[in-house]
């Protein structure tokens, strides 16, 4: 029997999930989760690739109306793999899946608009500021 913190964690799992797909951190998102489930087994791995793709596709191509059912029902389906996952596990790994779980929640967290703060800069000359987390930013000046 999973804790609150363990059951909480994977709910948050499964919106991860549902989340990334169609967005930038998807390719990032779905490697992750294939690795945690196939546990070093390529094989597994690429089942594992098949099934997000089927969730990605699902997601995709909802129709308007239907869309938050899907979402909703995608979502409890991931959360009940991460949970079987996370049960399955002894606890050393139990606490390594927890990790990487956590990892995959907090890649695809929705940035925070207006959440990085800059103030009293002077800047001379060609200047490139980035604030917040996850960012990636590439400037080529001259």
């Amino acid at each position: 029997m999973l804790t609150e913190a363990l059951e909480a964690l994977a709910a948050a799992g499964g919106g991860a999930v549902v989340q990334a797909a169609g967005t930038d951190v998807w390719a990032t998102a779905r490697q992750r989760v294939a690795r945690l489930f196939g546990g070093g087994d390529p094989a597994r791995e690429r089942a594992e690739l098949e099934r997000l793709d089927q969730t990605a596709a699902a997601l995709a191509t909802a129709p308007e109306g239907d869309a938050k059912l899907v979402r909703t029902s995608e979502e409890s389906a991931w959360q009940s793999r991460f949970e079987a996952l996370l049960e399955a596990a002894g606890d050393a790994a139990r606490d390594q899946v927890a990790h990487e779980l956590r990892g995959l929640v907090a890649q695809t967290r929705p940035v925070q608009k207006g959440s990085g703060t800059l103030s009293g800069s002077s800047f001379h000359g060609p200047t490139a500021v980035q604030i917040g987390d996850q960012n990636s930013q590439t400037n080529n000046f001259g």
